[in-house]
């Protein structure tokens, strides 16, 4: 086993990032499928040459170009009324969808009447021998599906038509520039240029239109308006006449003069006040004096008649007495006079700032409302004014108005038809047709879930493949042996001899001498293999043995006529000897131990000791010893034999084993620590190489031997 391991470690190719795309192998799949490449090109080819020179109607292009006029001069400046375009790229975008609005391609249509022309009125149109749109019914009609019903209204028409007039119109804007490009493709090269260049007329008319129909309503509106403003005007005049002629007539002058008035008056009125109050409190002190007594009020009243009449008083003259009491009721009489003289002067200018208050108040309320009447006059007559001005303006610009475009240069007649162009239908037709040739290689190539090449192989398993083995080109297995007899330069032999040699110079030291053969599922060749390198050990002189491995389907009977009803169950347990058991075959040089029907199970009996020390046995007798297994999906024997021997040799069918039956067999063999030494692909058929186009990858074989 350990010889095993090293001879699959010698074979184990490096594996490389999976994730790279290897660029030599997709060129190597392009070119194994050449033909089919070849045969999509030339499909295609054929098919835009049909189109290009047998379905395709010319049609003719034409070119009218528009320039933007972004500034204009103005006789009268009435901007605001009516705008010129700006220069903006919204304002460009927005002319470019102006010139393909329907409404003036339905005045294109009109104007031109293309109505009543077949190639824009489908109505009109002839039916054709072939069209896509005669297939589509055709198939509506087997399937029994409901026609579609087409409005046929004359508003519906006139829909249709200028829908197949926008298909036919372009309008693109020149880069870094105001100039427009109104390209229209039709059928006859005269009709293209009328078509583009009646469209940038119109489009010119309808911006003068449109400006006019703007100032009209401009002129409208602004004579009502004026008429409203001067009325608004008139009243606001007569309101303030009434007012005025009802009204004192004031200013601001008059009221500040009275606001000085006020202010003086209440400056007096402080002193009278102050006056007032000096005289009360005198009478008030007088009074309380002329109680005390005659020297206190004496005293106080400061009075020389008074003071000699005190003093007459004091002598005791006669009439002192009366004399004192005349003058002092005159005083006090005299105070009383100051203090009611004092009072009444204050009240009156109390009064006097009462009324001048009262004015200030009116006047200033009537100078507020005054002004702003006056104001109410002025702004009426200002907007009056404005808009009388602007509808003056207004009506002479509606005679004079200009276009914002212009046409720059008018379409001419084409002489060639620019669709189709058949040089580049066909090299479009050739390109995709090698696409999609290319595209169905490199499908089928991905959906291949075969081996077809060693390297796929080698690739998927990180085992490597040691040998190729041909298809043997006989009906019957019992004529396998016979072919690699007879034709030993064949293909066949010459990949069984190089199997051979794989296995031999693996290690020239310890070489195997137990190998077994397996594979996934029945049928993929291992018995042949292990036949063949039967045959071909015993050709280099060896004593050779094969062991029918397989106890349940025993296919060596297909192989030889040998009649033996001993196998090597016999010899494990006694009852013959192995010479008599075994059976030389004169054609493959080498002995046969059949296997035998037996009651234990098949992996149980492998992996007894008796039969470890039987293979140990027969070492000593055998150069080598090919043992044929069971398929390891089908049952366990290969899993317990591979513990036995010093080389496994995993079978592959070319073209046939799926990748998943093949990494489900090699894991199950890695589960229980058994490695193949190597990968064998075998019944490789040489002319589906072929087909494939993968012919050179068997040359080696194929150019060389003959069968």
């Amino acid at each position: 086993m350990k010889q095993a391991q090293r001879l699959s470690q010698d074979f184990v190719p490096e594996q490389g990032d999976s994730d790279e795309i290897d660029l030599a192998s997709l060129f190597q799949t392009l070119w194994r499928g050449k033909l089919w490449i070849v045969l999509c090109g030339a499909t295609a080819l054929l098919m835009g040459a049909f189109y290009a020179y047998g379905i395709a109607i010319p049609v003719y292009t034409t070119k009218t170009a528009v320039a933007l006029e972004s500034r204009q001069e103005q006789v009268m400046d009435i901007e605001s009324v009516v705008t010129g375009l700006g220069g903006d790229q919204s304002t460009i975008n927005t002319e470019v969808e102006v010139i393909r609005s329907r409404g003036l391609i339905e005045d294109l249509v009109l104007d031109m009447g293309l109505l009543e022309d077949p190639e824009f009125n489908s109505k009109l149109r002839s039916p054709a021998r072939f069209s896509l749109g005669q297939v589509a019914t055709t198939v509506r009609n087997l399937i029994g599906a409901p026609a579609a019903q087409r409005p046929t209204s004359e508003r519906a028409v006139l829909d249709r038509t200028i829908n197949s007039v926008l298909e036919s119109i372009s309008v693109s804007n020149l880069r870094q520039s105001f100039v427009f490009e109104i390209t229209a493709t039709s059928q006859e090269p005269a009709k293209s240029a009328a078509i583009s260049n009646r469209l940038a007329e119109l489009y010119i008319q309808s911006q003068i239109s449109v400006k006019f129909e703007k100032t009209e309503a401009a002129t409208v509106w602004l004579s009502e308006r004026v008429t409203g403003l001067q009325a608004e005007l008139e009243s606001a005049q007569s309101e303030l006449e009434d007012f005025s002629t009802n009204t004192e007539l004031v200013n601001a002058e008059n009221l500040a003069a009275l606001n000085r008035q006020v202010k003086d008056l209440r400056d007096r009125r402080t002193a009278l006040s102050a006056q007032a109050s000096t005289s009360i409190e005198r009478l008030d002190a007088l009074r309380g004096a002329r109680s005390e007594g005659p020297e206190t009020f004496t005293q106080l009243a400061d009075d020389t008649l008074l003071d000699q009449a005190f003093q007459r008083r004091q002598q005791e003259q006669s009439g002192g007495q009366r004399a004192f009491e005349a003058r002092a009721d005159a005083l006090i009489a005299r105070a009383e006079l100051d203090a009611n003289r004092a009072r009444s002067q204050l009240s009156a200018i109390e009064t006097t700032i009462a009324e001048v208050a009262t004015r200030i108040d009116t006047q200033s309320k009537e100078l507020v409302t005054l002004e702003q009447l006056q104001r109410e006059v002025e702004a009426s007559r200002l907007l009056y004014e404005a808009f009388l001005s602007r509808l003056k303006e207004t009506s002479i610009q509606q005679g004079i108005q200009q276009a914002d475009s212009r046409i720059l240069s008018r379409a001419v007649v084409p002489s060639t038809p620019s669709a189709p162009r058949k040089s580049r239908v066909l090299a479009l037709s050739l390109i995709l047709g090698l696409m999609a040739g290319a595209g169905i290689v490199l499908l089928r190539e991905m959906s291949q879930n075969t081996f077809r090449t060693p390297e796929a192989l080698e690739a998927k398993t990180g085992y490597s493949v040691i040998g190729q083995i041909p298809k043997v080109p006989s009906k019957r297995r019992s004529d396998i042996l016979k072919y690699l007899v007879e034709k030993p330069n064949s293909a066949a032999a010459e990949a069984i001899r190089n199997l051979r040699t794989s296995i031999l110079l693996a290690n020239l030291d310890t070489p195997p001498k137990v190998i077994m053969s397996t594979s996934s599922l029945p049928g993929e060749g291992k018995t042949t293999h292990s036949i063949s390198l039967a045959q071909n050990f015993a050709g280099l002189g060896a004593k050779v043995l094969l062991i029918e491995g397989d106890l349940r389907r025993r296919v060596l009977d297909e192989y030889f006529k040998h009649d033996q009803p001993k196998g090597f169950l016999s010899v494990m347990a006694g009852e013959i000897a192995l010479e008599e058991a075994t059976i030389y075959d004169e054609s493959l040089k080498a002995d046969i131990l059949y296997g035998e029907k037996s009651p234990v199970n098949a992996a149980d009996l492998f992996s007894s000791k008796t039969f470890s020390d039987f293979i140990k046995e027969l070492r000593n007798h055998y150069d080598y010893i090919i043992i044929d297994t069971p398929p390891v999906l089908a049952v366990p024997d290969a899993r317990v034999l591979g513990q036995l021997v010093d080389a496994i040799i995993y079978t592959v069918k070319w073209d046939s084993t799926s990748h998943r039956q093949v990494l489900d067999g090699l894991r199950s063999l890695e589960n229980v620590n058994l490695r193949p030494s190597g990968l064998v692909l075998s019944q490789i058929d040489h002319t589906k190489l072929k087909r494939y186009g993968y012919g050179n990858s068997y040359s080696d074989y194929s150019g060389y031997y003959t069968n």
